[in-house]
């Protein structure tokens, strides 16, 4: 790297820095109980809807039943699920995804059991020795996913054979009794529950909240204030690899102005975490990414961002943070990308932490970003 550059990045850093404090406090006065209620009933349905990455049709269809009269859906090849709004240029496509984490059959073993493999990244060792659920064609079957069965000095990170499950049963021709097949995805059981007056856990909030998001934004888009497109994205199999992104960057003919990734900011509020990197606070509204492991966010459309904000006075904060979107496929087709999301804790995890506030804001935001910008 020249030295031009190293102080290009010092530069962009330390401006970066100066921004991650941008937030105003709470969130904005327009938050209301009754806004915190719709977006907790929308988001209770689609985290209890499961779709691990490959297996986003039951996810996707809570989405389209929910979409306003005018809506005309689309489903692509791959399972992405479009929205258009407006006509002519710039083209802006906001893009959330469908799926979570989880695993996917391999192989049933003679005793019955299932090997499995991840579908997305995570500790595999907070899902052993937890119940878990098997989403056959027919339906969920209930399992158990296995503990270790060794001990080692030190304790072995993973299960020494593998991950697997079982459900209750002795051979292979007994688990296939049940409807269960190589490829059916598995999961852990999961509850939407809420914490005090706007915090809620569960699993998968990433990227349920986006897509409750999305899906609340076009639902109030004024179609009368679009003077350009506007394409919303319900996308499949982020976890397991931008697939559906991949496939909607390179659509022919299709080269937005801009894209915006709906998506998790996995943050470091946490007592145990080092607040010195990726700290946005729950509660005080969503986070625009300057950057993360996969881009860096261009300036000026920040800048453009930071301002519509706040002269809608609605809170925003700016930071860095690991990962990737699905803004990264189109990146390759020189389009800017900024994603833009809610701060969330314990990323990936059976846990995960939010602030309902912050997702109301985040629908208003979409929807100012869709109508205005």
């Amino acid at each position: 790297m020249s030295m031009n550059a190293k102080r290009h990045v010092r530069l962009s850093l330390a401006w970066l820095t100066l921004l991650i404090f941008w937030a105003g406090g709470r969130v904005s006065a327009q938050v209301t109980p009754d806004r915190v209620e719709r977006v907790a009933e929308v988001l209770e349905e689609l985290i209890e809807t499961y779709g691990v990455s490959g297996d986003e049709e039951r996810v996707r269809d809570v989405v389209v039943r929910q979409l306003p009269e005018w809506a005309e859906p689309e489903i692509d090849d791959v399972g992405n699920l479009w929205v258009r709004a407006g006509q002519g240029d710039p083209v802006v496509v906001f893009i959330a995804h469908l799926d979570e984490v989880g695993f996917q059959i391999t192989e049933i073993l003679a005793d019955g059991t299932a090997q499995l493999r991840t579908r997305g990244g995570f500790y595999p060792n907070l899902w052993e020795a937890t119940p878990a659920l098997i989403h056959t064609g027919a339906g969920p079957v209930p399992a158990i996913f296995m503990p270790r069965d060794t001990v080692a000095d030190p304790p072995a990170r993973r299960p020494p054979d593998g991950f697997r499950l079982s459900a209750g049963t002795a051979t292979r021709a007994a688990t296939e009794a049940l409807g269960i097949r190589v490829g059916d995805t598995v999961s852990n059981p999961k509850e939407f529950v809420r914490l005090g007056a706007t915090r809620a856990t569960a699993r998968s909030f990433d990227d349920r909240a986006g897509s409750t998001a999305q899906l609340l934004a076009v639902q109030a888009l004024d179609l009368d204030a679009l003077d350009h497109e506007v394409i919303f994205i319900w996308s499949v199999q982020e976890e397991a690899g931008l697939v559906g992104a991949g496939v909607a960057a390179d659509a022919p003919g299709f080269t937005p102005a801009r894209v915006h990734a709906i998506d998790t900011f996995v943050s470091s509020a946490a007592p145990i975490d080092r607040q010195n990197f990726a700290y946005a606070p729950l509660g005080s509204g969503p986070v625009a990414r300057g950057v993360d492991s996969s881009s860096v966010t261009p300036r000026a459309v920040l800048d453009a961002f930071l301002e519509l904000a706040e002269g809608h006075a609605l809170p925003l904060q700016v930071g860095a943070t690991n990962g990737g979107t699905d803004g990264t496929p189109f990146r390759d087709w020189g389009v800017p990308h900024m994603p833009f999301g809610w701060p969330l804790r314990y990323s990936h995890s059976p846990v995960e932490l939010i602030d309902l506030e912050d997702v109301v804001v985040l629908v208003d935001l979409i929807k100012l970003v869709a109508e205005e910008w």
